[in-house]
């Protein structure tokens, strides 16, 4: 069972990797969306704290934690896209990347903060990578995850995933600029309109009503990276409140009372917590 486990996840982490290492240098987020993903933490949380990433990606969530001054910052990542992380943090001498697989990451020392951004929805088994962020924060550190609800994302999940089982077996170009491109064009057009129109109350019962309203401040490029994300890997996820709030309440290292969920442009959960002492 762990080996297919690990199987699967390579095949995921390899797969965004492919793309992550053909983009331009620099983060494809804003400072915005990274204060976004984050909240409610915020600087003074992270600043000179230790700091770890669990699936840093390229690198660009790291990129602008650096504004936050962490005394350290160490990402990980499982496939080769520590590549282009190596390439975007260099400038950051608190920050190390390191290659290694999330769930089975542990550090002796732990750490202050420990977050993990989109990531655990692609896991075979996200629980386990969620007992990992729990793990490697610090008695009395906070720790925060981000992932696709099951709430939010009928359409997503009607529309999308049939249609993910067959692109994430193309190579990465062929699903990023053949597939993606040209299903993204529609729901660019659709999320820009809403964007233009005022906020009239009736239009909120539209389909990712919210999360247009959000990602319509982004250009045509990084809509054309979210479908990528969706359709490129080999395994994804939508989880419950019901489901976020189990592992809450079954990891006896939380502290009772600290925890919180929070829903995010009404198709993603944001959660996280305080380890105990």
């Amino acid at each position: 069972m762990e080996k297919t486990l690990e199987q699967n996840d390579i095949k995921t982490a390899q797969a965004f990797a492919g793309s992550w290492n053909n983009l331009p240098i620099g983060s494809v987020y804003t400072f915005e969306q990274f204060t976004d993903w984050l909240a409610p933490l915020t600087q003074s949380d992270v600043e000179n704290k230790s700091v770890l990433e669990l699936g840093c990606g390229n690198g660009s969530l790291l990129v602008h934690m650096a504004s936050w001054k962490p005394a350290t910052a160490v990402g990980v990542d499982l496939g080769d896209s520590i590549v282009s992380a190596k390439k975007n943090t260099a400038a950051f001498s608190a920050i190390e990347i390191l290659q290694g697989d999330l769930t089975t990451f542990s550090s002796q020392d732990k750490f202050d903060v420990v977050y993990c951004i989109g990531v655990l929805h692609h896991l075979k088994n996200p629980k386990v990578g969620f007992e990992s962020v729990v793990h490697n924060t610090k008695p009395g550190g906070k720790f925060h995850c981000w992932v696709y609800a099951h709430e939010g994302n009928l359409i997503v999940r009607l529309i999308v995933e049939p249609l993910r089982r067959i692109t994430s077996k193309l190579p990465w170009w062929c699903t990023k600029y053949f597939v993606a491109t040209p299903i993204v064009t529609p729901y660019f057009v659709y999320a820009k309109s809403l964007f233009m129109l005022p906020r009239w109350s009736f239009l909120k019962s539209l389909p990712l009503y919210e999360y247009s309203l959000w990602i319509a401040k982004r250009d045509f490029a990084f809509f054309r990276h979210v479908a990528f994300d969706q359709l490129v890997t080999p395994q994804t996820r939508y989880i419950k409140k019901s489901t976020i709030e189990s592992w809450l309440k079954e990891n006896p290292s939380i502290e009772e009372g600290q925890s919180y969920i929070i829903m995010r442009n009404g198709n993603s959960w944001k959660f996280g917590g305080v380890k105990k002492i």
